[in-house]
C-alpha cells in the first residue's frame, strides 16, 4: 500500500516540476546571462523585451555609479550615440509625411556641404552618400560646458578636415556619422526648430515621455549612470590617441569613469536616454497605428534599399537589418566613451528589444542575440500573450 501511494504522489509531482522547467529556465537563463555581463561590483546593463502591448521581460544589474554603489535600474539615463540615427531619420520621414521634404531632395537644397551636389536625403539616410566617416571619438565636449559650445563652428571644422568623399553617392553602404550631423541641419532648416527640441516635441512627448527620461542633455544627474572604461583594455590603453584627456576621470576600481559629455553633432549620436523610454518607442513603432508615423512612412523605415546599380543592401531608411535564426530583424547600434547600446525589432515575432550597459565596450551583436534568442525561439505575431500572466510566461 505505501509504495503505491508514493507511485501515486510521484505522479503528480513529477508533471508539476516539468512543468515548471518548461516555464522557468527562459527568465532564469537570461538573468543569469544578464549577470556574466555585469558585476555586483562593476558597470551594469539594461535589458527589455516587449511587444506592443506590454513589457514581456524588463531587468537590470550590475552599478549606475561604482564609486558609491548605486544599482542600476532600467529608467536611468545612459548616452545611446548612435542609436540616436533612428530618431533622426524618424524626424525626417515626419517632415515627408508633411510635405516639408522629399526623400530625393538634394541636401545642397538645405544645408552647405563640400561633397557631391547631388548627394540627397535618401543617400544619406541609408550610408550610400559616400560621405567619409573619420573617427568621431574626439566629437565631444564636457555637459559643463555645453553652454558654450558652438555646434555649427565644430561641424564647419570636421567638414573642412574631411572634405573628399570615400565613394561615389550611390555606390555602395559606407557608413558616415557626418552625413547624420548634415540631416540635423536639414531638420532645423525645414522645421525652424532646433534638432533637440524637434525630437522632443514631435517623438518623445507624442508617447508621453518627459525630458527627464530622454533627451539631449541630462536633466536629473542622480538618475544618470556614469560610464566606465575598463582600465585593462585596449581602448584605455590607446585613449591618449582617440580621445580628448578632458574627459577621463578617475579611476573606481579597475574602472575608468568617463567624465559626462555630449556629442557636438546631437544628429548623429547626441540622444540620452534609459532603456525603459527607447522601449515606449520601440513599442509605438510595433503598434498597428504608429503615433510618431503614418503608415505610409513607417512602411518607408523598414523598406530595405539600393544601390544605383540596383544591388540591395543591409540597410532601410534608419535601419540595418539582420537575421537571428531565420529571423529578420531590424537593429540600430550605439557605443562610445563609456557606454554601449543596441535596439531591436523583429517584424515577425511582433517583438522588440533594446540592451544598453555603461561601459564601452560590449559585443551587442553576439549577447543580444544570445538573450533574444530565449524569446523569439517561443514567441509567433499570431499567437502573442494576451494577459500579463501569459507574457510572465515566457
Amino acid at each position: 500500500m505505501e509504495l503505491k501511494w508514493l507511485l501515486i504522489l510521484f505522479a503528480i509531482v513529477i508533471p508539476e516540476i516539468v512543468q515548471s522547467k518548461e516555464v522557468l529556465p527562459k527568465n532564469q537563463y537570461v538573468l543569469e546571462y544578464l549577470s556574466k555581463l555585469s558585476s555586483p561590483d562593476g558597470p551594469g546593463v539594461q535589458y527589455i523585451v516587449l511587444d506592443k502591448n506590454e513589457i514581456i521581460f524588463s531587468a537590470s544589474q550590475g552599478l549606475a555609479d561604482i564609486k558609491n554603489k548605486k544599482p542600476l535600474n532600467v529608467d536611468h539615463t545612459m548616452s545611446i550615440f548612435s542609436m540616436t540615427k533612428t530618431l533622426t531619420a524618424i524626424s525626417v520621414l515626419q517632415l515627408v509625411e508633411r510635405k516639408k521634404l522629399d526623400l530625393d531632395d538634394k541636401i545642397s537644397m538645405y544645408v552647405e556641404h563640400p561633397y557631391n551636389p547631388n548627394i540627397t536625403i535618401r543617400h544619406i539616410l541609408s550610408h550610400t552618400s559616400g560621405i567619409p566617416d573619420p573617427i568621431p571619438l574626439k566629437w565631444v565636449h564636457l555637459a559643463g560646458n555645453h553652454d558654450k559650445f558652438d555646434e555649427q563652428q565644430s561641424l564647419s571644422k570636421v567638414l573642412n578636415e574631411n572634405s573628399k568623399p570615400n565613394s561615389l553617392h550611390g555606390e555602395k553602404y559606407e557608413y558616415s556619422n557626418i552625413g547624420y550631423w548634415l540631416l540635423g541641419g536639414v531638420i532645423e532648416r525645414v522645421s525652424g526648430t532646433q534638432y533637440c527640441i524637434f525630437v522632443q516635441k514631435n517623438i518623445t512627448n507624442v508617447l508621453g515621455l518627459s525630458s527627464k527620461e530622454i533627451g539631449c542633455e541630462v536633466i536629473d544627474k542622480q538618475n544618470h549612470a556614469k560610464g566606465y572604461l575598463n582600465k585593462y583594455s585596449f581602448i584605455n590603453l590607446a585613449k591618449y590617441f582617440v580621445m580628448d584627456k578632458k574627459i577621463w576621470g578617475e579611476y573606481e576600481g579597475s574602472w575608468l569613469r568617463i567624465n559626462n559629455v555630449y556629442i557636438n553633432g546631437p544628429s548623429f549620436g547626441g540622444i540620452i536616454s534609459s532603456a525603459n523610454a527607447i522601449s515606449r518607442i520601440l513599442q509605438d513603432l510595433l503598434k498597428d497605428e504608429s503615433l510618431i508615423l503614418d503608415s505610409n512612412m513607417k512602411n518607408q523605415l523598414y523598406t530595405q534599399q539600393k544601390t544605383t546599380d540596383g544591388e540591395p543592401i543591409d540597410m532601410t531608411l534608419g535601419w540595418h537589418i539582420g537575421n537571428l535564426s531565420g529571423s529578420k530583424y531590424y537593429f540600430k547600434e550605439g557605443g562610445g566613451a563609456g557606454f554601449h547600446c543596441e535596439m531591436r525589432i523583429y517584424p515577425d515575432k511582433g517583438l522588440a528589444s533594446v540592451i544598453i550597459v555603461n561601459k564601452t565596450s560590449l559585443n551587442t551583436k553576439k549577447e543580444l542575440s544570445k538573450l533574444d534568442s530565449s524569446f523569439i525561439n517561443k514567441y509567433n505575431k499570431a499567437s502573442q500573450p494576451t494577459s500579463k500572466s501569459d507574457a510572465a510566461e515566457l
